[in-house]
């Protein structure tokens, strides 16, 4: 989680970086137009890429976090299954000792 978060840090910086380049690039259009057009057109490409790129971690990102969540879910309901049986099986135990030491005191009482 700490990774998909350190990414998506990452890539809104870089996000903010392109846009920042953007405007540099609309200050230097004012003066150089005609040298700095082709280059504003690339940038804007590559931030659209940026930009798409983001919303896939981004999506990336939920469905882990929900693949994350229903294995905790999983997780806890097999340990409560756990425990149940853990229980059961004590109490089993204790009803089976039950019935062994009555049945040896009912041979005791009998005659040879």
């Amino acid at each position: 989680e700490l990774w998909v978060s350190l990414e998506e840090h990452q890539d809104a910086l870089e996000l903010i970086m392109s846009k920042y380049r953007k405007q540099m690039l609309q200050l230097l259009e004012g003066r150089k137009r005609e040298e700095a057009e082709p280059v504003l057109r690339v940038h804007q490409a590559n931030s659209g890429e940026i930009e798409s790129q983001i919303d896939r971690i981004c999506e990336m990102g939920e469905v882990m976090r929900k693949a994350v969540q229903v294995d905790d879910e999983q997780f806890f309901k097999v340990q409560e299954k756990l425990a149940q049986l853990e229980l059961e099986n004590k109490e089993l135990r204790e009803l089976l000792s039950i019935s062994k030491e009555s049945f040896e005191v009912g041979r005791e009482d009998l005659p040879d």
